[in-house]
């Protein structure tokens, strides 16, 4: 691969980009313009190092190869030479990586939708858990998270949580988090000190735009009704709770969190609007993968991706063989990254073998 010719295009439209923002563009323009910026920002930085130093290790060669140049800074021009050259696959490694095609969707916001699985009361005590987790996990990001709605058990567990966590390059950070989480710990109602295994299910969705899912009102059944569960006085008192049923598809989504009909709308609505647009990435997806395997996994729902054992205080990531002894951290979300990191390496490593395959 000729990075340079590819790096040249890249470094040209950075420089283009600051130069028309410099102008004093405004608005929508502004808007789109600096955002393509950021994206090209660290490839443009990565890209003028990579030139630097192939430049360098050029002037460098030059010197090893003029009989004018003295023997003391021939032999200063080959040590540095050798020295420069190891560094260059590592950073074309970067580059590679960099370049790979991205996902559209990575720098959305998303609908986090944790539901307790097998296990119970206790699962449903677990999936709470792992919704707390990733709410502290979006704290630590200065991601804004936001409760859309809660399905509540009478001890503190959640049969069905989900969320919209807004930020910046959110999905991307979160997309390998879908699928089935398990849980080995001795529950809190449990006597004999047993240990039990209980799951719950995470489902990170790229939030959709308008733009994205075309919606014909004529396919939708809305239905509102009173608010049921823990949320202040205006519960059940007024019919503000809304429920939207996608006729062609199946699909139920309600609203509750708000006091206003037209909030719980809009936050139904958008729900909607994301797993339609699930539905289609997943698809395309699917055709896009037939005949490739991916270690990282599908984002299959019903795989099982992760264990955390409490007994031990370990955590396993099955799709990657890696295990943390630090538990608490990652329930506080602050371990979290250590296993995110790792699966956006994973992916990136798999991609580029199949460009050199």
């Amino acid at each position: 691969m000729n990075f340079e010719q590819k790096l040249t295009p890249i470094i040209g439209r950075y420089e283009e980009l600051t130069a028309l923002l410099s102008q004093g563009v405004e608005g929508d323009e502004f808007v789109r313009l600096s955002k393509e910026l950021s994206q090209l920002e660290e490839i443009h930085t990565l890209g003028l190092k990579y030139k630097k130093l192939l430049c360098d290790i050029a002037d460098d060669e030059a010197l090893m190869n003029d009989e004018t140049t003295d023997a003391e800074m021939r032999t200063m021009a080959q040590e540095e030479y050798y020295s420069l050259k190891e560094q260059v696959p590592e950073m074309e490694k970067e580059i590679q990586i960099l370049l790979l095609p991205k996902d559209e969707a990575d720098d959305r916001n998303v609908i986090l939708e944790v539901r307790a699985g097998t296990g119970g009361e206790e699962a449903a005590l677990f999936a709470a858990d792992l919704f707390r987790m990733y709410e502290r996990y979006a704290a630590l990001k200065n991601w804004t998270f936001e409760i859309l709605s809660l399905n509540e058990t009478g001890l503190g567990g959640y049969k069905e949580a989900v969320a919209q966590i807004s930020g910046r390059s959110v999905f991307a950070r979160l997309k390998f988090e879908s699928g089935a989480h398990r849980v080995q710990r001795v529950p809190e109602t449990e006597s004999g000190g047993r240990v039990h295994t209980s799951a719950a299910t995470v489902a990170v969705l790229p939030e959709a735009q308008e733009v994205d899912v075309q919606i014909n009102e004529a396919d939708l059944e809305i239905t509102t009704c009173r608010s049921s569960g823990a949320g202040g006085q205006h519960i059940n008192k007024t019919d503000s709770a809304i429920r939207i049923v996608h006729k062609p598809t199946g699909i139920a989504v309600e609203s509750q969190e708000e006091r206003s009909q037209f909030k719980n709308k809009d936050k139904a609505m958008m729900r909607l609007r994301t797993l339609l647009y699930d539905m289609q990435r997943q698809a395309l997806d699917k055709e896009r993968s037939q005949n490739r395997k991916n270690q990282v996994g599908s984002g299959d729902r019903s795989e099982r991706i992760r264990t955390y054992n409490f007994p031990q205080g370990r955590v396993t990531d099955h799709r990657i063989n890696k295990t943390s002894y630090q538990l608490s951290e990652v329930m506080d979300g602050v371990g979290l990254d250590d296993f995110i990191d790792a699966l956006i390496a994973e992916d990136q490593m798999q991609k580029l073998a199949e460009i050199d395959g």
